[in-house]
């Protein structure tokens, strides 16, 4: 008998989310135990980019992929090539990681009923004008999703699971389960603490702006934003620069102090949760150091070169640390995963960042190919709560490790642990 060919299109296929998704893939095609494993075995695999890598490229990283892989060029601005690819291809899953207008690409799979999962909201008509939505970005890309999302009912879509947002809201939900006393927690804060950088800084230069991840992205968060938290369900801003006021974290022997910034997670944990929520964001020193530097002139900023820390590049030290913290009256709780970038660069030759942003994009691929979830889009936490589904599973099978644990005190809510740095 004939075996079911699943067939994948992966959008962004050049770009590091993908590649670590791929990585994550071409270990799952020879791993019986994977539990996509005999889905991926006999799946075909195309990869969209504007901007396409040659067969050389994906053959070298993933070898065992390279009879499932067919690679295609073209800009998905082009919404009725795209629906034509969906259909001469029979795609049956869209793992969307481009930069391609969410809403767009959602309605084109949702007319054919292409289950579909990304990992960030895009929105073209935003990024087109920046200065209108200025200071406000991210709260325009969620009201444009919003207006659009209840009316997807043809197919079944995940949006935003990758590490923030995606396996927070995991870890957060995980947290409350978990709670034995009937008090409620006053704040949910996502955290994170990226360390990682050039082994050797010799390779770094002085005005280059180095991320994990799309620094682009990176800055529309950290100069082009104001600081946001949630409160009563309700998105609120701080009128000041995100880099000039800090928020404490302690996670046990970990401490640091993170920036402020908006995020999909906080906002969709915010409307289901009455907690205070919020994102505290602290990154290399090398680019705080750089954007505080230039604060005054924000606009300088966008001039300097910008790059990915690639390990492929030069080898790269340090770990990503992210998490969540639960605050009460007197106490804290908390879960983070953190990978260091040495290890993670000897598997699956990419950095700790794009890995855990992959393992959130793996574990709702792998929903949306084994669990019977109702039709409709959904973030990752309205996942968690509203259908029966094995996320948690899926996630940990290569998201291995995971401290929890309880600070006796707590550092209070956001402005009880704010610093200003300037008056």
């Amino acid at each position: 008998m004939k075996e079911n060919r699943t067939v994948i299109t992966i959008l962004g296929s050049s770009g590091g989310v993908a590649k670590s998704i791929l990585s994550i893939l071409n270990k799952s095609v020879t791993d019986k135990k994977d539990p996509i494993h005999h889905i991926i075995r006999i799946s075909r695999i195309h990869l969209i980019d504007s901007k396409q890598k040659d067969k050389a490229y994906y053959h070298r990283l993933f070898p065992d992929l390279k009879e499932r892989i067919v690679l295609h060029q073209f800009d998905l601005n082009d919404n009725q090539k795209f629906v034509n690819h969906l259909k001469q291809t029979k795609t049956s899953l869209v793992v969307d990681v481009s930069w391609a207008d969410t809403v767009e690409m959602l309605q084109c799979c949702d007319q054919l009923g292409v289950n579909y999962v990304n990992s960030a909201l895009e929105n073209t008509m935003v990024d087109e004008n920046e200065e209108l939505y200025e200071g406000f970005g991210l709260m325009e890309r969620l009201r444009h999703v919003e207006k659009h999302k209840d009316k997807l009912v043809n197919a079944s879509a995940i949006i935003g699971s990758g590490m923030n947002p995606g396996v927070v809201q995991w870890m957060a939900i995980e947290l409350l389960k978990t709670d034995s006393s009937d008090e409620l927690p006053l704040g949910c804060y996502i955290v994170e603490h990226d360390t990682s950088f050039y082994r050797d800084k010799k390779v770094a230069e002085e005005n280059v702006i180095y991320t994990t991840w799309s620094p682009e992205c990176f800055l529309d968060e950290a100069i082009l934003s104001y600081p946001m938290f949630m409160k009563n369900h309700v998105p609120l801003f701080l009128y000041e620069k995100v880099y000039d006021v800090e928020f404490k974290v302690t996670l046990g022997d970990k401490k640091f102090y993170g920036c402020l910034m908006p995020h999909e997670e906080v906002y969709t944990l915010g409307k289901l949760y009455d907690m205070e929520g919020g994102f505290l964001y602290k990154i290399n020193e090398h680019t705080t150091e750089i954007i505080r530097s230039n604060i005054d002139d924000l606009d300088k900023l966008w001039d300097f070169e910008m790059k990915v820390l690639d390990p492929l590049d030069a080898p790269l030290e340090g770990e990503d640390l992210a998490g969540v913290l639960l605050v009460y009256q007197d106490r804290e709780r908390y879960m983070y995963n953190v990978l260091n970038n040495d290890f993670i660069f000897s598997k699956y030759k990419t950095n700790a960042t794009y890995f855990q942003v992959a393992c959130g994009i793996y574990a709702s691929l792998s929903v949306l190919l084994l669990d019977q979830i109702p039709k409709g889009a959904y973030y990752v936490d309205e996942l968690l709560l509203n259908t029966n589904n094995r996320f948690g599973d899926y996630l940990t099978y290569y998201m291995t490790d995971f401290v929890t644990g309880e600070n006796e005190h707590s550092d209070g809510l956001l402005h009880q642990r704010m610093k200003m740095l300037r008056n």
